[in-house]
């Protein structure tokens, strides 16, 4: 599978110089292109738009330095003079003129390659499940999103919730596979940065819409991947850390490719402090073709 995701890369060097389709990306890999971005980012570390244009400011700076015209540069990578700019400070911290000076110092964006690791982490638990349609009943907001550390969008989001809510919530729920309180993500931006805008719901599953009292989403029956964690010391890392194994290490290893659909965590078994206990992560999935 990692030979689909390097031929992609190869792709991507070779076409610097020309429009690089991500639909194209997603075909050399077998995938869907919404899967191909999503996993892209968790390998790379960051988002495909941004790679392939750091790329192209690290390609760009040779020819500046050989001295080729600034404009001539541009139009070689599909810029104007003046998009061109932007796009080399964002990457050098510098304009292209200023590259030039005697001991200008400027930054590469290495190509990426993946490879698996032999000594990576121990293996991850996971299941294949099928649920049929159903909805998310709760209470929403639309947060930025972290990948590292306390969301403290998030956590004052749950203190602004009525004392109760969650009480309430759970006699609406009676999906038997989903029985305990959600934690949902859903209506992420297309790039998936740290510090996007995303849904996020403290909900349950119900085979109803549920009153007019909760935020309701609407979920079509799919297969999911769940992967488990739990921790003795530090359950909220674990958690975070859950998300990042299953796009950077499970999806490249499995036949499976993620749809379009919320992400759902559920916990299990918290101390009262929440430093200790056990959590699910449900993604939705199909297999690859």
């Amino acid at each position: 599978m990692l030979e689909r995701w390097n031929a992609a890369l190869d792709h991507i060097e070779n076409n610097l110089d020309r429009e690089i389709d991500a639909g194209e990306l997603a075909r050399i890999t077998l995938t869907s292109e919404y899967h191909f971005r999503r996993v892209f980012s968790a390998l790379a570390g960051l988002p495909l738009s941004h790679y392939i244009r750091q790329r192209r400011m690290t390609s760009a700076a040779a020819d500046i330095l050989d001295g080729t015209a600034v404009l001539d540069v541009a139009t070689k990578y599909g810029y104007t003079a003046d998009a061109f700019t932007r796009a080399f400070r964002d990457l050098h911290g510098i304009t292209p003129s200023q590259a030039r000076r005697p001991g200008a110092v400027l930054r590469s964006r290495q190509a990426v390659t993946f490879h698996l690791t032999i000594e990576g982490r121990s293996t991850m638990r996971y299941r294949i499940t099928e649920l049929p349609a159903f909805h998310i009943v709760g209470k929403s907001t639309r947060i930025p999103l972290r990948f590292r550390g306390e969301n403290t969008a998030m956590t004052e989001f749950h203190r602004s919730l009525a004392p109760g809510t969650g009480e309430k919530l759970l006699e609406l729920a009676d999906l038997p596979e989903l029985p305990d309180i959600l934690f949902v993500s859903d209506g992420f931006e297309p790039e998936r940065e740290d510090g996007s805008l995303f849904d996020y719901y403290f909900a349950v599953a119900s085979t109803s819409a549920g009153t007019s009292d909760w935020d309701t989403l609407a979920v079509t029956a799919s297969t999911w991947a769940v992967f488990e964690t739990s921790s003795d010391t530090a359950l909220a890392p674990a958690l975070q850390q859950l998300w990042a194994d299953a796009f950077s290490e499970w999806f490249p290893s499995n036949p499976y490719e993620t749809i379009p659909g919320p992400e759902i965590l559920t916990v299990k078994e918290t101390s009262p402090d929440w430093t200790s206990g056990a959590g699910e992560l449900w993604i939705p999935v199909q297999r690859s073709r």
